[in-house]
């Protein structure tokens, strides 16, 4: 009989941040989680969803995000490969960074680590590099828990919440 390594079973916290500025973006958003959830992955809380402007170009169609807690078993570079099939599942095509898309999906926080790791030719780093800066990550993942901590630059979330300009904090709304 198989010892069972006891960080294989170790159930993980992971926040991540979803988004969509093409198409029917609620329904990809909604098809993105249903996914998610066929993967036996217990979405724990999630957020409304909020409009925003696309980032860093204004021109580009506007963005419906969301932010969930999840709980999971799985280690950090089989759930990233689960989201990028749920990505392309749902019509993700490969394009330029920042350009718009059916669906995008960012691991915010893993079990409250940094962590930077490559993952085939992916890089990724946890917490996600600039969600600190993005009021369509800060104000959803508020929403779910007002105590989250940033492990990297040691601020708690009304800290970088109160960081963003003003612009940003009026360019985000609740989708009704």
């Amino acid at each position: 009989m198989k010892k069972q390594d006891t960080l294989e079973s170790q159930v993980n916290s992971v926040y991540l941040a979803f988004g969509s500025n093409l198409g029917d973006k609620k329904n990809n958003l909604n098809k993105a989680l249903n996914l998610l959830d066929k993967e036996n992955i217990v979405i724990k809380k999630k957020s409304k969803l909020y409009r925003s402007k696309s980032w860093p170009n204004e021109k580009f169609p506007e963005f419906i995000n969301f932010v969930v807690l999840i709980e999971t078993s799985l280690n950090l570079k089989k759930l990233f490969l689960i989201i990028k099939n749920i990505e392309n599942k749902v019509g993700r095509i490969k394009s330029k960074r920042n350009f718009p898309r059916v669906c995008d999906i960012d691991i915010i926080d893993f079990n409250g680590q940094i962590i930077q790791k490559k993952i085939g030719n992916n890089k990724i780093n946890v917490p996600h590099g600039r969600m600190h800066n993005r009021n369509f990550v800060l104000i959803p993942l508020f929403e779910i828990n007002k105590d989250w901590f940033h492990p990297k630059l040691c601020k708690n979330i009304v800290f970088l919440i109160s960081n963003l300009s003003s612009e940003q904090l009026l360019g985000i709304k609740i989708v009704k």
